[in-house]
């Protein structure tokens, strides 16, 4: 093929100037060419795009959290499964880093890659096909568009996030909780298939009973051993209604005793929670359970039953009827205000653990004893139970007790104030190390300053020798999503 043919294939479906269009790479200067020269290895032909557009650049050194800022290349726009698997090859041919990036919305650079490739999902977003217990989709689609589309044929993935503007390859990569999770586990658990590109460039298929090692080290595996590039999900009938039930609290033991009643005879479809400011704007917090009963009409839920057994020292309930869907998209009026009055595009360095259940008033309550609603911002905090049961992914790390809190920060940097910034990451570290000593474990979304190898290996624990073992088969040199800082 010919450079004109192959710069033509290149420029496919990029809107970008002929100048920002890399033509490959030169290894003495460890940097890209726009014009072939004599010391140039040239890029491979593509179906879609690699650029060095500085607005693509700049969108790909940033993420939700707004904290780290790590400027790549060049970012790939896949036009097909092909692209992705030629440029492994071709960056770890060049000892180059390359890493996935779905909407961004991690916190903490874990998807940037200080110059090298950045891969944009976002243009592989095809839902190849949705059948009555699965959907195979493309890693840019997001959980949003998927429900769309399987709601039309009365259906519905088990587990949804609370935000639905995340993309499919994004939360297989670090698990997928939500309120349904006390029911199917996490997003990793209701997977039946997956596509990959290795960190060796193989284009390969991976489920429980093919190429099993690969299946469960890329779930909830951080990128670290293969790019998601096609994922089949499970899907279940989904309703047409949803009741909702907020139930409030002053003392933080009777709260927790309350949502493990909840999470074991599982009478909600949904299960959640959060801490909030006290409504009288006094010291401390009140609790708020969030339970959602999903039905289909003629069949209503029973208010009386499902509030039974519950303690009498609630400070209040409210009960709200709402569609399925009206329910599961609710997030996006509140996403569509923050992003008007600035507040999306400040920094949020926010922290996700799973609290062992038997320390759990101990772990949450030192760290609210420290906080005031000054030190989290406008977002929430979660709080809210889970069966560690129904975890099957093994890199999905929780404490070892059947039952577990989700405890998260959802922090927003008032103002981008670096002074507030600065200690909201240290609060970040000193509680994510009173959890530990306590038994408990990260969900590795959020910010964390300094978490490095030594972390990960207490974060994995005994499974660190197979962490090791997936790293050297997958992606022996490394190259891939070099922002996580496991293998330095």
């Amino acid at each position: 093929m010919s450079e004109r043919v192959s710069r033509r294939r290149l420029m496919r479906g990029a809107a970008v100037t002929a100048a920002a269009v890399v033509v490959g790479f030169d290894p003495a200067t460890r940097s890209w060419a726009t014009e072939i020269g004599r010391r140039t290895i040239p890029v491979p032909p593509l179906d879609g795009s690699l650029t060095m557009e500085q607005a693509a650049r700049q969108e790909a050194a940033d993420d939700y959290g707004h904290i780290v800022h790590r400027l790549p290349y060049a970012v790939l726009r896949p036009g097909s499964v092909n692209d992705i698997a030629v440029m492994v090859g071709y960056a770890r041919a060049n000892r180059l880093k390359i890493a996935m990036r779905g909407q961004g919305h991690v916190c903490f650079g874990q998807a940037q890659v200080e110059a090298g490739i950045v891969v944009d999902s976002r243009t592989l977003n095809t839902i190849h096909s949705i059948q009555q217990d699965r959907a195979v989709v493309g890693p840019g689609v997001t959980w949003a568009e998927l429900l769309q589309a399987t709601a039309l044929q009365g259906r519905t993935p088990p587990v949804l996030t609370d935000f639905m503007g995340l993309s499919v390859g994004g939360t297989l990569s670090s698990g997928g909780i939500g309120g349904a999770s006390q029911h199917f586990g996490v997003q990793v658990d209701t997977v039946r298939e997956l596509q990959v590109v290795t960190g060796r460039g193989d284009v390969m298929t991976c489920s429980p009973s093919q190429n099993r090692t690969l299946f469960e080290a890329v779930l909830a595996g951080l990128g670290q051993y293969a790019i998601i590039v096609k994922a089949t999900v499970a899907l279940v009938p989904a309703h047409t209604n949803a009741q909702v039930y907020n139930l409030y609290y002053a003392d933080l033991g009777t709260y927790l005793a309350d949502q493990l009643m909840l999470l074991r005879d599982g009478r909600f479809s949904y299960l959640e929670g959060q801490v909030q400011p006290r409504p009288d704007g006094a010291p401390g917090w009140r609790y708020m359970i969030e339970a959602v009963s999903y039905y289909t009409p003629p069949t209503v839920p029973d208010d009386a039953a499902l509030l039974a057994g519950l303690s009498d020292d609630r400070a209040a309930a409210t009960i709200t009827p709402n569609t399925y869907l009206g329910w599961a998209y609710r997030l996006d009026p509140a996403v569509e205000f923050l992003k008007l009055i600035g507040d999306w595009y400040r920094p949020h360095p926010l922290l996700d653990l799973f609290v062992p259940a038997s320390r759990a008033e101990s772990v949450v309550g030192a760290a609210l004893a420290a906080l005031t609603p000054a030190d989290i911002g406008i977002g929430p905090i979660l709080l809210y139970p889970a069966n560690t049961q129904r975890f099957t992914r093994p890199l999905f790390r929780v404490p070892a007790e059947p039952e577990v809190f989700l405890f998260s920060l959802l922090r927003t940097t008032a103002n981008g104030d670096p002074q507030l910034l600065t200690r909201q990451l240290a609060s970040n570290r000193a509680i994510y190390e009173a959890n530990l000593a306590a038994g408990g474990t990260w969900y590795p979304i959020g910010a964390i300053p300094g978490y490095g190898r030594e972390d990960w290996q207490r974060h994995y624990g005994p499974l660190w020798s197979r962490v090791v073992a997936n790293k050297h088969q997958f992606d022996p040199d490394p190259v891939l999503t070099p922002g996580q800082r496991m293998f330095p």
